[in-house]
């Protein structure tokens, strides 16, 4: 049976990790929340620059600037909630035969890498940021400061740095003793267990189960 990657439930037996994985979540749903609206709200302009340029010939000042601008809050502030799902492309192919320590081993040498990748990453998304915030650098049509989509990337990747940090110790955690239940961490799980994850997510019933 084909399996995908999906999270599992934080467990009892880790009680500091279990809170900060959870307040972690929130933050996460929240960044990927504010992300879907943006998105939303980029839809209801788009439908009032077609509907206003055709009827009335009054179409939106600078809607070429606030779709450039919002592409990077879609585009980055969601990543750490899609790492916490597993929804990122990972290598499965080559995990699924391994088992205990070997596969916990693998999975921490994997976060070390994205920890490293994502640490420079956000060095020189927060130069870019800063150098646009320093100069007053703004859009050309309506002249719109560009810094504050500049400075969502940064904080997206900070972000996703907490929660590998968080899937690191997890793993860790798993090394050490491949008996205990995985807590903060993705693991393979068959399509009806993501299923079933998916509708209690959806239905709210993780959250109530947690409390």
């Amino acid at each position: 049976m084909e399996q995908q990657t999906a999270r599992v439930e934080p467990s009892a037996d880790a009680p500091l990790l279990t809170s900060v994985d959870r307040w972690l979540g929130r933050v996460e749903t929240g960044f990927n929340l504010f992300a879907a609206f943006a998105i939303f709200g980029l839809m209801l302009l788009g439908v009032w620059q077609v509907v206003g340029r055709t009827l009335f010939n009054a179409p939106v000042r600078g809607y070429i600037d606030f779709v450039e601008l919002s592409v990077s809050t879609f585009a980055f502030l969601g990543i750490a909630y899609c790492q916490r799902l597993g929804g990122h492309v990972r290598m499965e192919m080559l995990l699924k035969p391994m088992r205990g320590r070997l596969l916990w081993a693998t999975e921490i040498f994997g976060t070390l890498v994205a920890l490293a990748v994502v640490a420079v990453l956000i060095w020189y998304s927060w130069d870019h940021f800063l150098r646009a915030y320093q100069l007053g650098d703004s859009t050309i049509d309506a002249e719109l400061p560009v810094w504050p989509s500049k400075l969502a990337v940064p904080i997206a990747f900070g972000l996703l740095w907490l929660r590998l940090l968080v899937q690191l110790v997890g793993f860790g955690r798993l090394a050490l003793d491949p008996r205990r239940r995985p807590v903060a961490v993705v693991t393979v799980l068959t399509p009806e267990e993501i299923a079933a994850h998916e509708i209690e997510e959806s239905l709210g019933t993780t959250e109530r189960s947690r409390s």
